[in-house]
């Protein structure tokens, strides 16, 4: 997984791509993960990209960062949950 930079000033604008299976669990797993540490999930700037046979999609959240504690955080748990296979 790969996580900010040691030099980012903050408050930054900073997008997050989380990869995984195009289900409606994965879905609700990201929605969920940055609604805890960021804000309700409909506020925030979300594209999607699915992969070419649509199998899978990468979810990009573009919102403002207001710590590193917090983007640890964020990372954290999307590292860690089991719907998630990667997050850049």
């Amino acid at each position: 997984m790969s996580g900010p930079s040691p030099t980012l000033q903050f408050p930054t604008e900073f997008p997050v791509k989380v990869m995984g299976l195009d289900s409606p669990d994965f879905h609700a797993a990201v929605a969920d993960i940055f609604t805890r540490h960021v804000a309700p999930f409909e506020s925030l700037a979300v594209s999607r990209q699915a992969s070419r046979k649509g199998r899978f999609i990468s979810v990009t959240v573009l919102f403002t960062a207001e710590s590193r504690a917090q983007l640890d955080a964020l990372y954290a748990d999307l590292s860690e949950h089991e719907l998630v296979l990667m997050a850049l």
